[in-house]
């Protein structure tokens, strides 16, 4: 039997544990840190920061670890997993070097360019009179990121130059998101939808698709987020636009990084917009999304640490994923969050869920016995269905009847699957 270790904190690697769980070959999992909401029989909370990568490898030889799954982009970015590789540790994960891809939006707008693959027009800054002076060229709403890691919030559109100028200012002379490069790109109209795939070199397992709610309100208005809602599979995006997302994006990137001495291993993310031109990447990561990870890996029937291993190891196998149903997740958050972030606030209620629910937990710590929120994103409420609305159902019927003063939610988690797709439909006929 095995064990596992994973690396992380949030809901993200509550639902990654739990998917674990479910292993006949596993018999017990290590979080490091984790959270309090996440301990149940068979798991074990390790306290250990997720960048003490000395500490990491010593628990994972000390533990016998068969095999370490990393959630959050930190440690991947700052190398976590080419020090497990140099121990002789087996994790499934990018490498720093070909976690650029997420770490760097120059990077990754360089291998696009390199693939041919589809996404926005772009210009990289440093300079803020040069970005100042270019924007006053371009087309509104244009799209501006920070270039590195800002846990989903180095994200603004901006609506005018006023706006835009001062979103540049923030991010470039005052260092909002610790980044000395922005990229400005045009913005693209159409659907959001996220591809997640298993990779390891060239071999490639897609996902179910999902669609994440970044945006802070109910129709997708306020500021960005790290995700208030995810659901799976997105029933208004054609079957053939995710074949085309696979042929014209998700190959192409891996066969580039594999060409550039790049290989990548680990979970790659491919955030896309559905266009009237067909699929066109807005970002690439490098690990599972939160909530994302809540909707779709539960819907793997494989056993997931059999496919981790036969991948890793370039075995052949078959995957198999739940047919049919529908996967949602609401998040519930601090009620300021993103702007700010809160604690204290009890979460008893969520310890007597109706059967069809169960909570992924984050920002959690403990009050004496009592298991309170700390943070922003505090937990995420999933469910699944035989339809999106059914699954709506499950979760708001019982949300909107607790009492959670200090804490919100969006109430339109799965909207968009309820709609007729709106992308010129003959491209896909």
């Amino acid at each position: 039997m095995a064990k596992v270790l994973v690396i992380g904190s949030g809901a993200r690697e509550h639902a990654i544990s739990r998917q674990f769980l479910k292993s006949e070959q596993v018999e017990k999992v290590f979080v490091a840190p984790g959270n309090p909401g996440m301990v149940t029989a068979n798991l074990e909370l390790v306290p250990i920061d997720e960048l003490a990568f000395d500490d990491l490898v010593s628990f994972a030889k000390t533990a016998s670890i068969d095999l370490t799954f990393v959630g959050p982009e930190v440690p991947l970015q700052a190398g976590i997993v080419d020090c497990f590789l140099d121990a002789g540790l087996k994790i499934f994960g990018p490498t720093k070097s070909a976690a650029r891809l997420e770490g760097s939006k120059t990077f990754a707008k360089e291998q696009m360019t390199q693939a041919n693959i589809p996404t926005a027009k772009y210009q990289n800054f440093s300079d803020e009179i040069k970005a100042d002076q270019y924007l006053k060229t371009v087309d509104y709403p244009i799209v501006i990121k920070s270039d590195g890691l800002a846990a989903g919030k180095g994200v603004v559109i901006a609506q005018n130059y006023d706006d835009a100028i001062e979103t540049v200012h923030e991010m470039l002379a005052e260092n909002k998101f610790a980044a000395d490069e922005i990229v400005i790109e045009e913005f693209l109209k159409g659907q959001e939808f996220s591809f997640f795939a298993f990779v390891n070199g060239t071999e490639i397992i897609p996902m179910p698709l999902a669609q994440d709610h970044k945006a802070a309100y109910d129709g997708d208005k306020g500021p960005n987020t790290g995700g208030m809602g995810a659901y799976s599979p997105v029933p208004q995006i054609p079957d053939e636009m995710q074949a085309e997302a696979f042929d014209t994006v998700i190959k192409p990137i891996v066969e580039t990084l594999q060409a550039n001495e790049n290989p990548f291993c680990g979970i790659l993310y491919t955030g896309l917009i559905a266009t009237d031109n067909g699929p066109k990447v807005i970002e690439f990561n490098v690990r599972f999304g939160d909530p994302e990870t809540s909707v779709v890996l539960p819907q793997l029937k494989s056993d997931f640490y059999s496919l981790l291993v036969k991948l890793l190891d370039n075995q052949p196998q078959k995957v198999e994923w739940d047919i049919g149903q529908t996967y949602l997740c609401v998040g519930v958050a601090s009620e300021n969050y993103p702007m700010s972030s809160g604690s204290g606030v009890n979460l008893n209620a969520f310890n007597q869920l109706p059967a069809q629910l169960h909570v992924d937990y984050a920002g959690t710590k403990l009050d004496g016995k009592a298991l309170v929120s700390a943070g922003g994103r505090i937990l995420s409420v999933v469910t699944n269905a035989d339809s999106v609305e059914q699954a709506q159902d499950n979760i708001y019927q019982w949300l909107d009847q607790q009492s959670l003063d200090g804490l919100r939610y969006r109430h339109d988690i799965g909207d968009k699957g309820l709609e007729p797709f709106h992308v010129n439909s003959s491209r896909y006929k």
